[in-house]
């Protein structure tokens, strides 16, 4: 079985379920695990250098580009001849779309009947998330070990429902964008209901947009949640200035968004035990790292 990954959360997926080693092409920002990605080859490139723009800048700069946001190499693509390609038709910001990749392929298909599995993955709730892992198993041959995972990461769910069952349910504002303000939905306010929290802003399964900083105000927030999609802890406390957000909450904390709570992997899982810990103090499974989630007000 030769694999590529158009998407980080299933490069995770297929992490999770024993088979990294064969991945033959994977995107620019498929990063885990670190160890098994790479020497991985990279068949994306994204379509400008953030590197040095601050959030409205590069939502200027997404807006500009458009469709044109990833490029696809689609000869290596092709040289690297998959048997199963996995990508997503959710959000075009997020990866290269399921449309493109199915152009590619036709055209590397020429009519063969040749052409690899693409298998489209657009989980927008927490339990499709987990589903999405045994969609993948199945596709990938291995839908046993799919399924021992999928009851090993229900389990540890379990375990952080009970843990913070009975505790008062603090008022909690996630936000994956900071300029414009834009609040985390799909699985996101799902994380946060398990973790003990009350999700504001957003409705589970909801693909949400861009707001008027007042409409944070009004929702009255006990804690926000800073998790910007690709951004790492660091980048986003230089963009995050605590004096900003002091005064909005009464707790404001910076977290691992790629990690645990932007891509629709088995990490989300992690991001519940993060959020337990967060919200009510409790540690389940690991200890949380600063990496994982550091106060800021």
């Amino acid at each position: 079985m030769r694999i590529v990954s158009l998407l980080p959360a299933a490069t995770d997926i297929v992490a999770e379920l024993g088979l990294a080693g064969a991945l033959v092409g994977r995107t620019h920002e498929c990063d885990w695990p670190p160890e098994a990605v790479a020497g991985v080859p990279v068949v994306t490139a994204a379509g400008f250098d953030a590197g040095d723009l601050n959030s409205r800048e590069i939502s200027t700069a997404v807006q500009h580009r458009g469709s044109s946001l990833y490029g696809l190499d689609a000869e290596l693509l092709a040289g690297l001849a998959p048997d199963v390609v996995l990508t997503q038709d959710l959000c075009e910001v997020c990866a290269v779309s399921y449309r493109r990749v199915a152009g590619a392929l036709r055209v590397m298909d020429g009519g063969t009947g040749t052409a690899p599995r693409v298998v489209s993955l657009e989980p927008s709730t927490l339990p499709e998330v987990l589903d999405c892992v045994v969609q993948v198993g199945t596709v990938l041959g291995v839908p046993e070990v799919a399924a021992a995972r999928v009851r090993e990461l229900g389990e540890r769910l379990a375990r952080v429902r009970e843990a913070v069952a009975g505790a008062p349910r603090p008022r909690v504002a996630a936000i994956e964008w900071l300029d414009p303000l834009w609040p985390a939905g799909h699985w996101v306010p799902e994380q946060i209901r398990a973790a003990g929290g009350e999700p504001l802003l957003a409705e589970p399964g909801e693909h949400t947009g861009p707001m008027p900083a007042e409409r944070l105000s009004a929702a009255r927030p006990a804690v926000i949640l800073l998790l910007p999609c690709g951004f790492s802890p660091d980048r986003t406390e230089r963009e995050a200035k605590p004096g900003d957000w002091a005064g909005r909450a009464e707790q404001v904390w910076v977290l691992d968004g790629p990690a645990y709570f932007n891509r629709p992997g088995p990490r989300v899982v992690r991001g519940v035990e993060v959020l337990a810990h967060v919200l009510h103090g409790v540690i389940v499974g690991e200890p949380v790292r600063d990496t994982e989630a550091r106060r800021l007000v």
